[in-house]
């Protein structure tokens, strides 16, 4: 696989952030180059999972660079191409809401909209506790779109939260390297 130019863009979807950032580490020892992106809500918030600046400076770490956490700081990226992919992980079911709505109001939703201008590839990996349920149609109308490819995704708890799914986060490669090649990493919805 060709090495490629990957924006990491990260929503608050606070209890999968470790398993994001191994994700992050596993594409980079894979020789992909990553942009960080995070929105605001992630960048800024401190919660039992975690310091907000703890989680910026262990992304930056990571990526090699500064985490870009504003606006403008992304709007460039579809002008002047400066990403192969785009993945959004963890993707909330808000981020989801704001995706399949064409809302850019924060860093990672510009981003994805900014990317997708150019017809290139936006990857989701969704963790939200109502992908079955009020974020289902969402998921469902982003399925069907073009240049959106979904990291395979499973119910985290089913008898405690039915309508709750999360990413398979160790399948992030595989799925950013097969949305580089327009191809959706099959099958989407797996058992846990």
């Amino acid at each position: 696989m060709e090495k490629l130019k990957i924006g990491f863009a990260v929503t608050g979807s606070f209890c999968t952030f470790r398993k994001a950032f191994e994700a992050a580490r596993r594409l980079v020892e894979a020789g992909h180059t990553l942009a960080p992106i995070m929105s605001f809500h992630a960048a800024q918030t401190d919660t039992r999972f975690g310091k907000a600046d703890e989680n910026v400076k262990e992304l930056e770490t990571i990526c090699g660079r500064e985490v870009a956490v504003s606006l403008p700081a992304v709007e460039p990226i579809g002008p002047k191409g400066l990403l192969d992919v785009l993945l959004v992980a963890p993707c909330t079911g808000n981020t989801l809401a704001k995706i399949a709505a064409g809302i850019a109001d924060t860093p990672v939703t510009l981003a994805v909209k900014s990317q997708l201008r150019n017809g290139r590839p936006v990857v989701i990996a969704p963790s939200t506790n109502d992908a079955l349920s009020a974020a289902a149609k969402n998921i469902g109308q982003l399925m069907s779109r073009a240049h959106i490819f979904f990291v395979p995704f499973a119910q985290d708890a089913p008898e405690q939260k039915p309508a709750s799914a999360v990413a398979l986060f160790e399948l992030i490669v595989p799925a950013v390297e097969a949305a580089a090649r327009g191809e959706q990493l099959q099958p989407v919805i797996r058992e846990k």
